[in-house]
C-alpha cells in the first residue's frame, strides 16, 4: 500500500548515519508527534560506499503535525546555519522547554538571538510571539530598545525585551 501525502510541501533532513536517533529525539520533544516509515538500505541501494544492507535508510516522521524526511546518507553534505527550522512559542515555559531540549548537546557558540545548533547540526529559531510585539512596536524607540536587547541575548528572554522596550 502506498504512502498517502498529506502535506504538499515537507521538510527532508539529510544525516551521515543518524535519521533514525535524532527523529526518536525530535518526537521526544515536541507534542503530536510520532515515527512514521523507516526503509532500510537492499544490496541494490547499498552501492558505492552506502550503508549496509539492512541499515536505515529513511525515517519518515511528525514532529507537532509537521511531517519530515531523514536520510542517513553519509557524510557528503552538512548542516548549514542558511537554514533553520523555526518553534513559535506562546511562553516563555515554551522557549525554555524547546530551547534547553534542542539545544541539548549542541553547540553553546552556536546559540545567538533565539537559534541554537541541537547536538545533530540542524539549526533551530527559537521564538516567541512576544519577539515580533516589541520588535514591531509602532514606536520606533520602543522597538530600537528591543532589538538591542535581542541582539544581547541566546535565549529569548520576553521578560527582558519588554522591558527593554519600555525604557
Amino acid at each position: 500500500m502506498a504512502a498517502t501525502i498529506k502535506q504538499r510541501i515537507s521538510t527532508f533532513l539529510w544525516f551521515d548515519h543518524q535519521a533514525e536517533e535524532a527523529a526518536n529525539y525530535y518526537t521526544s520533544i515536541f507534542p503530536h508527534s510520532s515515527i512514521g516509515k523507516i526503509t532500510r538500505y537492499s544490496e541494490e541501494s547499498s552501492v558505492h560506499g552506502a550503508p549496509k544492507p539492512g541499515s536505515v535508510m529513511t525515517v519518515g516522521f511528525t514532529l507537532d503535525g509537521v511531517e519530515f524526511g531523514a536520510l542517513n546518507g553519509g557524510p557528503h553534505f552538512k548542516f548549514t546555519e542558511a537554514i533553520s527550522l523555526v518553534v513559535h512559542c506562546a511562553t516563555q515555559a515554551e522557549v525554555d522547554h524547546y530551547w534547553e531540549r534542542l539545544g541539548e548537546g549542541g553547540d553553546p557558540r552556536a546559540q545567538q538571538c533565539g537559534w541554537l545548533k541541537d547536538k545533530f547540526g540542524v539549526s533551530w529559531q527559537i521564538v516567541p510571539d512576544a519577539l515580533f510585539e516589541v520588535l514591531e512596536d509602532p514606536d520606533p524607540a520602543r522597538a530600537q530598545r528591543a532589538t538591542a536587547a535581542m541582539m544581547q541575548m541566546k535565549k529569548i528572554d520576553i521578560a527582558a525585551l519588554r522591558k527593554a522596550a519600555a525604557g
